[in-house]
């Protein structure tokens, strides 16, 4: 995509994210970049992973967090996540999940609530979600 986007400036990131409004005004208003990734993006390349995360850094990197909200875990070597199940959906993983060791920054500050969302849960692992949500994450 260079001219126009060099490698030093191509984002990949988390498909979940959270967008302003105005800001998501401005990515659907885009007629710069948007065609770039329509022309270049082949199954290699994820636009819901590249195009909005590389479209903010460029033109509103101030507003950027720099961070994901979605805690994933990868196994190494592998193109898929690990799937939480029944099983390993216990108040310990809900709690690792909620709050994280290190500190994250958001807008400059620290936080220990790192995640907004958390994948992946297989359908069994509902019920014990659920069945813990009053103890454990106070809804």
């Amino acid at each position: 995509m260079a001219p126009d986007i060099t490698l030093r400036e191509w984002r990949k990131g988390s498909q979940w994210l959270e967008l302003s409004r105005d800001l998501a005004a401005s990515v659907l208003a885009d007629t710069r970049y948007y065609p770039l990734f329509r022309r270049h993006c082949t199954p290699s390349c994820y636009p819901d992973e590249h195009y909005v995360q590389t479209y903010v850094s460029l033109r509103h990197g101030a507003r950027n967090s720099n961070r994901t909200v979605t805690r994933v875990e990868w196994p190494a070597g592998t193109s898929h996540p690990v799937t939480y199940g029944a099983g390993d959906a216990t108040p310990e993983l809900v709690r690792s999940i909620r709050t994280s060791a290190e500190p994250c920054a958001y807008n400059s500050r620290l936080t220990s609530t790192c995640y907004l969302f958390a994948r992946k849960f297989s359908p069994d692992a509902l019920a014990p979600l659920l069945n813990m949500s009053a103890a454990v994450m106070h809804y």
